[in-house]
């Protein structure tokens, strides 16, 4: 008996809005294991991963890249194997004929937690420089919170219409990553 699942060519699947007209991710696929191919506004292909819930993931990818988040197509599996959705994937990208720029030299924008600290004003750099581990906390917090309400007006912009939570705790660090 295989355990070999057939993987559903890309040109197969439908395009799917990345927002719903509620401005909503599909719910659809809250708590699915799959694969997912994130597309831009002309509908090429951005970035293509695997999630154990795949509407977390897409969520995540919206608040970090809204900007090439317009189109998905996804695959779902009922039983998570890693094997399988690395499968998948790596056969998508090559129907591609490219690696899309999200899994080649833009993957930290795609997969980590949006870094804050490079948006530090030079006022800033001097204040935490001089300051001790508590103020310089404050410092990263702040800085985090700018880059947090920029995100968030970017994704007003798209008309999202989801409760967006940051993770209090990285902010602390000048990161940002939904919790």
């Amino acid at each position: 008996m295989s355990t070999q699942i057939e993987i559903t060519p890309l040109a197969q699947l439908e395009y799917l809005p990345y927002l719903n007209e509620s401005g909503c991710i599909d719910e659809d696929v809250q708590g699915k294991i799959g694969v997912y191919a994130i597309f831009n506004q002309a509908q090429e292909m951005q970035y293509v991963g695997y999630s154990r819930d795949v509407y977390l993931s897409l969520k995540q990818h919206l608040v970090r890249q809204p900007q090439h988040c317009y189109w998905v197509k996804v695959q779902t599996i009922t039983r998570p194997s890693r094997t399988i959705l690395a499968e998948i994937s790596q056969s998508w990208i090559e129907e591609n004929g490219a690696t899309p720029i999200g899994n080649a030299a833009d993957k930290s924008l795609w997969t980590e937690p949006i870094d804050a600290n490079p948006a530090m004003t030079e006022e800033e750099k001097a204040q935490y420089q001089q300051s001790e581990e508590i103020k310089q906390i404050k410092i990263k917090k702040k800085i985090a919170r700018r880059v947090e309400a920029e995100v968030i007006e970017e994704l007003n912009k798209r008309g999202v219409n989801m409760d967006i939570r940051f993770n209090p705790k990285l902010k602390e660090k000048g990161l940002l990553d939904l919790k």
